[in-house]
């Protein structure tokens, strides 16, 4: 059977979820369904996939958390009404400046980054809403400094308990805080190393112009220290 774009109608397929991680071919109740009538799959490998479909856009806090709170909070509304947002739920997004652990419990500063209704962060903006306090309370645990380390990126579900006065550099702040119900800590992404093409050291190959490329008497690939 020969594939052609005919056999597709995009505009008879819609997303699930539009931050799955798998390749949009599998993102479609309609496109398994396709794969069913025409491939013949067996329910079990379909039943797989949609478990995959299911767990791959759960959102990173607790659900019950995210559906009861307001994402991404207006810094400069809580800084004006404090008394009319306390005790409410929002969920937020943070790359930590310092993690400090105190009498209360540990304590987190972070830079503010938006987050989508999954809770995924969406990066930083140009005029970030500033820098916020997260407050784990000692009851519920340790939040390791050496773990919750500058520039890991996290994302909160937090009461929001006030405002406090504090200090970047020799400036004068005012933080909103948030007593954490609820935090996910992102991993950090790994670096990528290319490799450079290698190429045969001529000085390690006496005379190399009598040998062809696959009849060295040495390996090709030799360092040249």
């Amino acid at each position: 059977m020969v594939w052609t774009t005919a056999c597709f109608d995009p505009t008879q397929f819609y997303p699930l979820c539009t931050r799955c991680t798998l390749p949009p071919f599998f993102k479609t109740e309609k496109m398994i369904k396709y794969i069913i009538m025409v491939k013949g799959i067996s329910s079990t490998v379909v039943l797989m996939l949609l478990t995959v479909l299911l767990f791959s856009c759960a959102p990173v806090i607790k659900r019950e958390l995210m559906e009861g709170a307001v994402l991404n909070p207006s810094f400069e509304s809580l800084k004006r009404s404090p008394s009319d947002s306390r005790g409410k739920i929002f969920v937020l997004g943070g790359i930590i400046v310092d993690t400090k652990v105190t009498r209360e419990g540990s304590l987190i500063e972070a830079v503010y980054v938006p987050v989508d209704s999954m809770g995924d962060l969406e990066g930083v903006e140009e005029g970030s809403e500033g820098r916020f306090l997260a407050l784990y309370p000692k009851g519920k645990g340790l939040l390791d400094p050496l773990i919750y380390k500058p520039e890991r990126e996290i994302t909160v579900a937090g009461k929001f308990m006030g405002l406090r006065e504090g200090k970047i550099g020799e400036m004068e702040y005012v933080y909103p805080v948030f007593e954490i119900e609820g935090v996910h800590l992102w991993k950090e992404p790994k670096p990528y190393y290319a490799v450079p093409p290698v190429y045969p050291g001529l000085y390690y190959y006496p005379q190399w112009w009598d040998y062809s490329w696959w009849g060295y008497p040495y390996p090709l690939y030799r360092p040249y220290w």
